[in-house]
């Protein structure tokens, strides 16, 4: 079989359908997720071992994949036809399995039905903005988003580190070099590190994995960078916790006065079935300010959700008013806003 066609057809397939998301286990069809559900490729034989190990060798250099068999894990960007896949192989049971990702255009912020509040952060000189949620729920493609309006509007020099790369640029006022960890750089930290010496604006962080990153991250947006980055955490109280939690005890008092002081907001986002077909967000958004940073500094997180909720008039957006809206647009089902819910007693208490 000549993978490298193979792929290419599965991936047009993918596209036509309007799919998000491939897999490739041996003993199962190749499959698709298709408005978050997955659907096997019915007219496609089982894959052998053979077959998943040869899609991974048509997408990865043979460096990459003599590194993948040592390692026994690989993150890794494919392109085809100006299509841009974000890929991940691992072993399961002896076998090589695959999970692909196909990246969208980047679109901008309207495109992708987010409040336009979400460019005033991408507008500013430093701070801290973190986009959150869980795997698979557009928050790279919201930064991207953000990145952009800020590459066709103003003249900054923004560094990407990433692993691996996921949307390219296009040619615009900004200066926007990409760094993708294990080819660019060895790691998240290191190029971090290096920024501080390359008159850099703007650094968008693919993920935040240790504290050594979100250290550095957090000193960077206290010396006048402005830094994006994403954390898989469910809601804006979650993520301080989570970013605090992260570092020893001791440690841990400074960390929340740093965080108060440099976070500018925390987006929080999830993509709910669309009635009519397709993908809808719902989102939450906490805005920092005197009372926020206070309940960060004092170690009392657990009341920012009641912040949110009455902060409408700051800008600031509940999840659950966010879900009924969709709700009574007709856009997704009361049974999905349910399930998307932090609160559903709070979602139930608005429906009354």
């Amino acid at each position: 079989m000549n993978y490298e066609i193979e792929l290419k057809n599965i991936i047009d397939t993918l596209v036509k359908e309007g799919g998000s998301d491939l897999h490739f286990s041996v003993g199962s069809p190749v499959t698709a997720r298709i408005n978050t559900e997955l659907i096997s490729f019915v007219n496609r034989p089982p894959l052998t071992r053979e077959d998943t190990a040869g899609f991974l060798r048509a997408m990865v250099t043979q460096q990459e994949y003599e590194n993948f068999l040592d390692k026994q894990e690989i993150d890794f960007s494919y392109e085809v036809d100006g299509l841009r896949i974000r890929g991940n192989g691992f072993f399961q049971k002896g076998s090589i399995g695959i999970a692909l990702r196909l990246l969208p255009a980047i679109r901008d912020i309207k495109e992708l039905s987010l409040p336009p509040i979400i460019e005033t952060f991408a507008r500013k000189e430093q701070g801290f903005f973190l986009v959150v949620g869980p795997v698979g729920q557009g928050k790279s493609t919201t930064l991207a988003a953000m990145v952009n309006l800020i590459n066709q509007e103003m003249r900054k020099y923004v560094i990407t580190i990433e692993d691996p790369i996921e949307f390219i640029y296009p040619k615009g006022k900004s200066i926007i070099d990409q760094r993708e960890v294990g080819i660019d750089t060895k790691s998240f930290e290191a190029a971090l590190k290096g920024a501080f010496r390359e008159d850099i604006d703007v650094i968008l962080i693919g993920e935040m994995r240790n504290k050594e990153t979100i250290a550095t991250a957090i000193t960077a947006a206290e010396t006048g960078h402005l830094v994006f980055s994403t954390l898989h955490t469910n809601s804006a109280s979650q993520t301080i916790d989570r970013i605090v939690d992260t570092f020893p005890g001791e440690q841990q008092g400074q960390v929340r006065i740093q965080l108060s002081n440099s976070l500018l907001g925390i987006f929080s986002q999830r993509l709910i079935p669309r009635i009519s077909g397709g993908l809808v967000p719902a989102f939450e958004l906490l805005i920092n300010n005197s009372a926020v940073a206070n309940l960060i500094r004092e170690n009392r997180t657990h009341e920012i959700d009641m912040v949110i909720e009455t902060g409408t008039e700051l800008g600031m957006i509940d999840l659950n008013r966010s879900l009924l809206d969709l709700v009574r647009r007709g856009e997704i089902t009361m049974e999905n806003a349910y399930t998307y819910s932090n609160n559903p007693r709070s979602l139930e208490r608005l429906m009354q």
